[in-house]
């Protein structure tokens, strides 16, 4: 039986907001200094949109077939020409990050900046950031440490003119790994947010 990917994700952001804590001092703490960093990141680089150094870490391991067709399901299709353009930083919608850490790295700062830009144009648009993890540690870690990678993304939208409306947070943990493999190769596909356009 065919479930909805919208009721799907409804679904499950239900279950990860009304089954999380909210953050704690710490975390929110770790949240601000993420939004700072990245301000002054995106300051200091003058939003050069059109390089990012990470290129390489976000495609590892994905042939050009199966980053289109990631393109393909996260709705991208439908919006315009700038999302499929692989020079574009709107056509990657996969942030990164390091093992056990919610810190948004340097080279997804351009990246998160142009969707901000995007957004903040068109406040008719709406994504889910869906934060995931590899398979270290235990399931509620992993949904924990998912939601807060995808709250980093949110913070840095939110200071750069995104309205919360336009934002949903959800966190799948290691439910929906982005390979399937064992090892640090995986892993690393693994750890990230992935940001969904919603099709109007």
């Amino acid at each position: 039986m065919k479930i909805n990917k919208l009721a799907l994700t409804f679904i499950a952001s239900t279950v990860v907001l009304t089954g999380c804590a909210s953050t704690d001092e710490k975390d929110a703490s770790l949240l601000d200094t993420d939004v700072k960093t990245a301000q002054e990141a995106l300051i200091t680089s003058g939003l050069n949109n059109n390089a990012v150094s990470g290129e390489q870490f976000m495609t590892q391991g994905l042939s050009q077939s199966e980053l289109n067709a990631n393109a393909m399901n996260n709705g991208v299709s439908s919006l315009g020409a700038e999302f499929s353009d692989p020079a574009n930083p709107l056509s990657k919608q996969t942030i990164y990050f390091k093992h056990d850490s919610s810190q948004i790295q340097q080279d997804f700062i351009s990246v998160i900046a142009a969707h901000a830009q995007y957004l903040a144009t068109n406040p008719g648009q709406r994504v889910i950031l869906e934060g995931h993890t590899d398979e270290l540690g235990s399931r509620e870690y992993n949904i924990a440490l998912g939601e807060q990678r995808a709250k980093s993304v949110f913070s840095i939208l939110r200071s750069q003119g995104v309205t919360g409306q336009q934002l949903e947070v959800v966190s799948y943990g290691e439910e929906k790994p982005a390979s399937e493999g064992v090892g640090e190769a995986s892993w690393q596909l693994n750890r990230r947010v992935e940001i969904t356009y919603q099709v109007q």
